[in-house]
């Protein structure tokens, strides 16, 4: 590679700051305020940190690269290596807090790595396991009207799912053991021995391919859990004003659907505010396009 020892990837990328509504940019230098273009750095260049970094070990294998880019926890320091990084680089994270961060990067990359070696946490994906279903902290009982569809968590409905669970209450022994509260989760032990650093860099790198390598019937859809929704209504309007329309929203008990329009976007997954309310499973039927305008035949 030109004789070089290594490569730092990336430097900040070229963007201008800021024009306030009276025209004036931001900053402004001198009487005529002007202003030029500058670097920017932080969270917005990690994605292309991420490809610059994850391209340049695809490209040479074994090649000491520096991964530069929006790095600003211990979770984002592991992509950074798993994408063939051989050490990261912090900056803009050091500048909105202090050097002690490093302290505490390095204590959480460890933890990643120890995670590895237990096998019960072998899918763990950063929620703290388990994830029950609940609802403001409390676990959810599943209540269904008498036509047999879930009840939902607000106004009448709420009230009626309370009187329902007051139901089952009175029918059930209170003091049995299955009422009882789980027990503390064990202290889980390794079985298996912990990766270190090197052992993780550039083992993404087989997953990143250009897309014509990836196989498109392969496809996921959404899938919602009427027990854990809130209602609130956010996957349907993501989905209806930028997706492809595949949710229907009961406007009676704001209860959504997902219909077999659904492309797997992911979209009313990133903004669904209850964690694993929302799953993408693996799509069962094949997908047939149903938008659009349909073609006129002569």
């Amino acid at each position: 590679m030109g004789g070089a020892d290594g490569v730092s990837a990336i430097n900040t990328v070229q963007g201008l700051m800021e024009v306030k509504a009276n025209s004036i940019p931001w900053p402004a230098v001198g009487k005529q305020k002007s202003t030029t273009y500058g670097g920017v750095s932080g969270n917005a260049t990690r994605p292309v940190g991420l490809y610059a970094v994850s391209a340049i070990a695809k490209k040479f294998k074994d090649f000491p690269i520096l991964g530069i880019g929006g790095i600003d926890s211990a979770e984002t320091s592991l992509q950074f290596l798993q994408c063939g990084a051989s050490a990261v680089q912090i900056g803009s994270a050091i500048q909105n807090q202090d050097f002690t961060l490093i302290e505490d990067y390095i204590t959480g990359l460890k933890a990643l790595l120890y995670i590895e070696s237990l096998k019960e946490l072998e899918n763990w994906d950063g929620l703290s396991p388990p994830i029950i279903k609940h609802q403001k902290g409390k676990p959810v009982v599943s209540c269904t009207e008498n036509t047999g569809k879930k009840l939902p968590h607000f106004g009448n409905y709420q009230e009626l799912r309370e009187e329902k669970i007051r139901d089952i209450k009175m029918q059930s022994n209170l003091l049995a053991e299955s009422q009882s509260p789980s027990q503390v989760r064990p202290c889980y032990q390794p079985n298996k021995p912990v990766p270190k650093v090197k052992d993780v860099v550039g083992r993404s790198l087989s997953k990143i391919a250009p897309y014509s390598n990836l196989d498109n019937k392969e496809q996921v859809v959404a899938l919602i859990d009427d027990d854990m929704c809130i209602n609130c209504g956010k996957c349907y309007i993501t989905c209806n004003d930028s997706g492809y329309q595949a949710i229907t929203f009961d406007p009676k008990t704001h209860m959504p659907f997902v219909k077999d329009d659904c492309t797997g976007c992911t979209l009313c997954l990133s903004v669904c505010p209850i964690p694993q309310c929302i799953n993408m499973v693996p799509r069962m039927v094949p997908h047939v396009v149903q938008r659009g305008i349909q073609e006129r035949v002569q």
